[in-house]
Formats: structure tokens, sequence, C-alpha cells
């Protein structure tokens, strides 16, 4: 079973930083990870895409956040990060990591909450 987790949700004040981090418990150089991403769900919304980084490091964003947020992946380590900065009071959501697995399939972290606020 595959399992996906995320940390570093918190706090922040509109205009500031926070980085994201999620670590998959499969071993990135047995498996044939398709892609990695960050997803988010804020109060009454549907769900939707922030960002993916590909298996050859090619990365595809949202317009709402295109040029403030970067993803990034170390595979070693079996970790994505998401470095969110100059963050807005509509960046504010439940973010999710997903790994798309070749042959096992999608998977799910259970979220860490992102409030931007002063």
């Amino acid at each position: 079973q595959v399992q996906v987790v995320e940390s570093g949700g918190g706090l922040v004040q509109p205009g500031g930083s926070l980085r994201l981090s999620c670590v998959v418990s499969v071993d990135f150089s047995q498996v044939r990870v398709l892609a990695l991403g960050w997803h988010r769900q804020g109060p009454g919304e549907e769900r939707e895409r922030v960002a993916i980084i590909a298996n050859d490091n090619s990365t595809h964003y949202s317009d709402s956040v295109k040029g403030r947020f970067t993803i990034s992946r170390d595979n070693a380590k079996r970790m994505i990060y998401l470095q969110m900065n100059m963050v807005k009071p509509e960046d504010t959501a439940v973010y999710y990591c997903q790994a798309i697995i070749r042959n096992l399939g999608v998977y799910w972290g259970q979220g860490t909450q992102v409030t931007v606020s002063s």
C-alpha cells in the first residue's frame, strides 16, 4: 500500500511564503512514477490542480499560481515540495499531494491546511 503524507501547512500573512512537503512511501527507483502533483480545495470549492511535475521533470502550473509557486522533487528522498511565495488570501485551502504510479494507481495524501490571513 502506497502512502502519501503532506506537511508544512499553517497560517501565513498575505505576501509571505510557505513550503509544503510531501513524502511518498514507495522507492522511486523501484516503480515508474508518472507524475507528482499538488492540488487544493478551498472552502465551498471543488478540488483544483495547482502544480504537477512529470517524470522528465517538466512542470505545469495553474494560471492562478504561475510565477508564485514552484513544484520540485527529490527522488532519493521520495519527496515532493511546493514553494509558495507572494501568497494571497485566495490561496487559503487544504492542499493535497498526489502520486501517479504506473501499474499501481493514483494516491492522495490526507491534506494540509494553508490559511492566508493577516
